[in-house]
This record gives structure tokens, C-alpha cells and sequence, in this order.
């Protein structure tokens, strides 16, 4: 295994904490600026806005320079935004912060993707994306579980603060350990603009935004839901989000294995049995053990999908994947805004914390169906062009 990948995995592992850490700290951040837990989730809401704008323009702007220094001026963005955030003086400077640090997100993992992609043969490709992510759920397991146990104990303010030191650690292991990749001959704009005329691109990142939104319609608001409905104390949230990025680090890599065999068939299977499990967890939530089960499934299935859809929209913009793959990255973004800004509608509507699972299985539900689209529109035989009539 390159090195490389490890790095990326570091630079994962910060980007991952920051993103996550803040579903466990929603209840203190509300209550420390006096504001409701749907307008809390804004701050969610807003990291993955900032991802979306942030994944296409950050590429753009550094179209002229190599992959390892943009990787590491967006470590320094990341660092900055979260130390905004450590001691934001209210709530609009928070949202701020979150926004600063989030416009390093889309770019980092898109470009890290293309950077792991090519530093391993192709038929590798879903593993080496695989392991790039594996920092990002190894974040769920380690880094977001103490971010949350700290900011309980201690405070937010203290987390974040950890979260910009965990940048720092990223950026050095960026700077030491990825290659000066050179920048492909004849790679420009307008090559990697064309790739979005392609609709097998484009269904893949409308999958990317159903699918993975899904998972953070219940996740975003799974503190109130924990300890509203199910009974477990705030205390319990951590072991609880363990609990979620194991499971996502059992599917992340279970993806990354079998999208290098079966792609399709690996997304059937984990969108399905995500809608599934969503829809159920309106039910489990109300038991401590099924919940805690539930938690686990949901992380599994919904980070099986995110290595088969960063290796399908590479695949199908092949020649010029480098704008495709962060675009894609803050698809899994938009899907995350709009799976939160709705599970804080239904919740703000009454009809409690359970109803953004519905919301998660809705989505997950249509990303099935775009899949299965996506399958019958590569399988169905091109037209021949008529040949041009002969004047005799």
C-alpha cells in the first residue's frame, strides 16, 4: 500500500471529525447560544452548502497547481475555518467558521480520490478509494466519539480546537508523505466541463445526493432522538456514534472490495437495505438495543455506497475525472443539506424526532431507482448511424 494513501487517510480523519463531531454537540452548542435544535442544525446544514459551492470553485482556482500543493493550501483553509469556529463569539460566527472549514472538504476528498486512483492499477482503484475514506470512518470511531465525550465534558469550544490541531497533523503528513504527482498533459477546464454532458456522470451524482442524504436525515438529529425517544442518556451519544463509524468502516471497506467486482450489484444491495433500515428505525428507535443496532446498519450500508459512486462518476468521466470526482464529493454534500434542512422541517412540524427517518428512506429509496435507471440505460444498445444514400 502507498504511503500516500496513509496521508490521505490523516487528512480524512480531521475532515471526517469536524464533519460528524457536531451531530453529538448539537444539543450544547443550541443551548450555549440560545437558539432551537432545528436553527442548530443549520450548522450542519451549512458545512454541506459550504461543500457544495466550495468542492468546484476550490478546484478551479487551483487548476494551476499540483495536486499535492492544493491538498495542502486546503488543510490550511480546513485549520483556520475550525479555529473560527473554537471561539466564535456567537452563532453567526460559528456558522461562519463551519462554512471556512467546509470549503476545504469537497476539494480534499475529490482530489485525494483522483491522487489514490492513480497510485495503484486499475482494477484497484474502488480499494485505493477505499482506503483514503477509511480516515474518514476511522474519524467516527475514534475522533468524533472523544470530540463529543470532550465537548460534553469540557466544552465545544475545546473540540474544535482539537479539530484544528488534528488539520495540523494532516498537513505535515500531506507535505511528507504524497508525491509531487505531476498535472496530466492537456488537462483544462473545458475537458473537464464536457465530462457533465454524460449522463451516466450526472445520474450517478443525483444517486450520490439521494443515497448518502439519506443517511444524515436520521443521523444529524440523532442526539434529540436518542435521548427524546429512545431513553439513552447524553452521555450515551458517544458510544452511540462509535457505534455508527464502525459500521461505517465495516462498509466502507466492503464497498471498496466489492465495487471493483460488481459495482451495480454492490449499489442495489446497500441503497436497498439502507431505505429498509431507515424506514425501520422509526420503530427501533423506541428500543435501546434495537436503536443502538439500527445505528450501526445505517452506518454500514450507507458508506457501502460512497466507494462504487466516487469509482462509477470516475469511471464514467474517464480522461478528465478531476472535476467530476469533486463535484461528486459535494453531491454526498447537497445530499446532506437537504436531507437535514428536511428532517429539521418534519421535526419543527410536530411530527417528532423520529419522522427525518422517514425522510432517509425516501431518499435512499429514489437513489435505488436511479440505479437501477442508470443499469437499464448502459444496457440498452446504441443505435448504429444510417449510412449515407448513394446517388447511382
Amino acid at each position: 500500500m502507498p504511503l500516500a494513501l496513509v496521508a490521505l487517510a490523516i487528512g480524512a480523519f480531521g475532515i471526517g471529525t469536524t464533519e460528524f463531531v457536531i451531530m453529538g454537540l448539537l444539543p450544547e452548542i443550541a443551548a450555549d447560544f440560545g437558539v432551537s435544535i432545528p436553527s442548530a442544525g443549520l450548522l450542519v446544514t451549512g458545512y454541506a452548502l459550504g461543500v457544495v459551492a466550495g468542492a468546484p470553485v476550490m478546484t478551479i482556482l487551483g487548476t494551476k497547481i499540483n495536486r499535492k500543493t492544493m491538498l495542502m493550501l486546503l488543510m490550511g483553509l480546513f485549520i483556520a475555518g475550525n479555529l473560527l469556529s473554537a471561539v466564535a463569539p456567537a452563532f453567526g460566527v460559528m456558522l461562519s467558521g463551519r462554512i471556512v472549514a467546509s470549503l476545504a472538504h469537497g476539494a480534499f476528498f475529490g482530489i485525494g480520490s483522483v491522487v489514490a486512483a492513480e497510485l495503484v492499477a486499475p482494477d484497484k482503484r474502488a480499494g485505493a478509494i477505499a482506503i483514503m475514506f477509511t480516515g474518514l470512518t476511522v474519524a467516527n470511531i475514534v475522533g468524533v466519539p472523544l470530540g463529543t465525550f470532550v465537548g460534553q465534558a469540557v466544552g465545544w469550544r475545546v473540540t474544535f480546537g482539537i479539530v484544528a490541531a488534528l488539520g495540523v497533523v494532516g498537513l505535515v503528513g500531506v507535505a511528507k508523505l504524497v508525491p509531487d504527482l505531476p498535472r496530466p498533459e492537456g488537462a483544462h477546464l473545458r475537458k473537464e466541463l464536457a465530462a457533465f454532458r454524460n449522463v451516466q456522470v450526472v445520474l450517478a451524482m443525483a444517486m450520490t445526493v439521494l443515497g448518502f442524504g439519506g443517511v444524515f436525515a436520521a443521523i444529524t438529529y440523532i442526539a434529540p432522538m436518542m435521548t427524546e425517544i429512545a431513553g439513552y442518556s447524553s452521555g450515551a451519544v458517544t458510544w452511540l456514534l462509535v457505534l455508527f463509524g464502525i459500521g461505517m468502516f465495516l462498509g466502507n471497506l466492503t464497498g471498496g472490495r466489492f465495487a471493483d467486482r460488481k459495482l451495480m450489484p454492490m449499489l442495489y444491495v446497500s441503497l436497498g437495505g439502507l431505505a429498509i433500515v431507515l424506514a425501520l428505525f422509526t420503530v427501533t428507535a423506541h428500543s435501546k438495543i434495537l436503536a443502538a443496532a439500527t445505528i450501526l446498519l445505517i452506518g454500514a450500508l450507507g458508506f457501502a455506497t460512497v466507494p462504487p459512486l466516487q469509482k462509477r462518476v470516475l469511471d464514467q468521466a474517464h480522461g478528465a475525472p478531476t472535476l467530476a470526482s469533486v463535484v461528486n464529493i459535494g453531491a454526498f454534500n447537497l445530499g446532506n443539506a437537504l436531507s437535514a434542512w428536511l428532517g429539521g422541517v418534519v421535526i419543527s412540524a410536530g411530527f417528532g424526532y423520529t419522522a427525518p427517518n422517514w425522510v432517509g428512506a425516501a431518499l435512499a429509496g429514489s437513489a435505488l431507482g436511479l440505479a437501477v435507471l442508470s443499469a437499464a440505460l448502459e444496457r440498452r444498445p446504441r443505435v448504429a448511424a444510417p449510412e449515407p444514400l448513394v446517388q447511382h
